[in-house]
């Protein structure tokens, strides 16, 4: 006679042990289109990775949306050697980031996988990965100035230890010298890099020359270059942030530079694009601008017994339009934003940074009275020399008309001085402070010589 509990409960543990596992079927691919690949019989989540059958071995591509009973799919490498009817098998585990102190010193993909021939990298065995946003009320307050070793940011835009800056300009004005500067000057524990899109070129030159032995040596470098496809830039971002947050966890204090957040827009516009969904503004669709801030906001200072993210985003301003949208929504989500000027690179000023352009929103918080009023007080002078240059070039400004202007004319060959600095020198934050004073008395002195007058 058949015994009918025990084939029940041999029938409920089969239902318990498939919807624990989560079991997935495989598909076969119908079509590609550019560079995403839809097929039909996958049944897996969004994010999930699978395995594609092509004549060169099996490709790995991610599910990035799906339309009824076609799922699209994103491959992280080419599409050579893709197959018609090819077979698409959802993997049921998912690759984890290699995520301990060992990535100091390394180089990896977008991915986290080595690119500097030095072997795997070894798993924290006791850390937990937790994707969850920081509640904001549990972060600690942003108190405490970074030295960056830039003069000009420390003086006049002075950054807070968990603080996320943009750093605004077109191309070919130094946006990466400027970057590898700060990596060598900063007082961070730990920096991480993401070079998302730039030329391959520019990899190897920002580590070997830029970066340096001395910066590399507590330093993680993410490369996703721009022959990457758009899921690589994609993760290429994520990783680094993941890396990031990492570190944070361990109690130090984290500088992430990201070069930079348009390649990070443009890689999701592509996806997006690809799965058919509507472009909103200037081709960008509207998940673009979902993404920026859920990236964004990773960095900051954490809770209790964690340490900090402070965040350095470079903004591609096409043509140097500041208006350009991603420029536009990289500036209301960031703590600030410096503007390097095309003008100043023309004429040989290096760093290229626009004070008149630029501000630190966090700077009244961690700084002295007295430093907001020394930057503002020299700010004003140069910003009236800028209103008045064309007079002064051309001779219609006669001396003595107005002492104000006098003054910045006397002064301003010794504040684009300030203002300069060679790629390889670091000048700290004390010492940035007392140059900004020196130049504050000579401004004073100046005056009174001239009321002696």
């Amino acid at each position: 006679m058949l015994d009918t509990s025990r084939l029940n409960e041999r029938l409920k543990n089969c239902e318990e042990f498939i919807h624990s596992h989560k079991v997935s079927v495989a598909g076969r691919l119908v079509r590609v289109v550019g560079l995403t690949l839809e097929a039909v019989g996958v049944k897996a989540a969004i994010g999930s990775q699978c395995l594609v059958e092509t004549s060169q071995g099996d490709l790995i591509a991610e599910i990035v949306g799906f339309s009824k009973d076609i799922t699209f799919l994103m491959p992280e490498l080419s599409l050579q050697g893709v197959l018609p009817g090819a077979r698409v098998v959802p993997l049921t585990t998912k690759f984890r980031l290699p995520l301990s102190m060992d990535l100091l010193g390394r180089v990896v993909d977008g991915v986290g996988k080595p690119l500097d021939g030095k072997g795997p990298i070894k798993n924290s065995d006791d850390y937990q990965i937790n994707s969850k946003p920081i509640n904001p009320l549990s972060r600690r307050a942003i108190t405490e100035p970074l030295d960056v070793g830039v003069r000009a940011i420390n003086s006049f835009l002075t950054v807070g230890i968990g603080q996320r800056m943009g750093l605004f300009a077109g191309s070919g004005v130094g946006k990466s010298v400027l970057l590898g500067m700060m990596t060598r000057g900063t007082t961070a524990d730990v920096i991480v890099v993401g070079l998302i899109g730039e030329r391959g070129r520019e990899v190897k030159e920002f580590i070997e020359e830029i970066l340096g032995e001395e910066g590399r040596a507590r330093s993680v470098v993410v490369a996703a270059p721009a022959d990457n496809s758009p899921l690589m830039r994609l993760k290429g971002c994520e990783t680094a942030v993941q890396i990031a947050e990492y570190f944070r966890d361990q109690g130090l204090n984290v500088l992430l530079l990201i070069d930079s957040l348009t390649r990070y827009a443009q890689a999701q516009r592509e996806i997006a694009l690809a799965v058919g969904e509507p472009p909103a503004t200037k081709g960008y669709p509207p998940s673009v601008f979902s993404k920026l801030p859920q990236l964004v906001e990773r960095a900051g200072n954490g809770g209790d017994g964690q340490g900090s993210i402070t965040g350095f985003f470079t903004v591609l301003t096409e043509g140097d339009d500041l208006q350009d949208p991603i420029a536009d929504a990289a500036r209301a989500i960031l703590d600030g934003h410096i503007v390097l000027s095309r003008s100043l690179a023309d004429a040989g000023h290096y760093p290229a940074v626009d004070i008149e352009g630029s501000i630190s929103r966090v700077m009244p918080m961690v700084t002295s009275d007295e430093h907001q009023q020394l930057a503002r007080q020299l700010k004003q002078v140069y910003s009236l020399y800028q209103q008045n240059k064309d007079l002064i070039a051309i001779g219609a400004y006669s001396r003595g008309n107005d002492p104000r202007i006098d003054q910045s004319i006397d002064l301003m060959p010794v504040i684009t001085f300030f203002l300069q600095q060679k790629m390889l020198e670091v000048i700290p934050y004390d010492q940035s402070l007392a140059q900004l004073q020196e130049i504050l008395s000579a401004a004073q002195a100046h005056a009174q010589n001239k009321q002696g007058q």
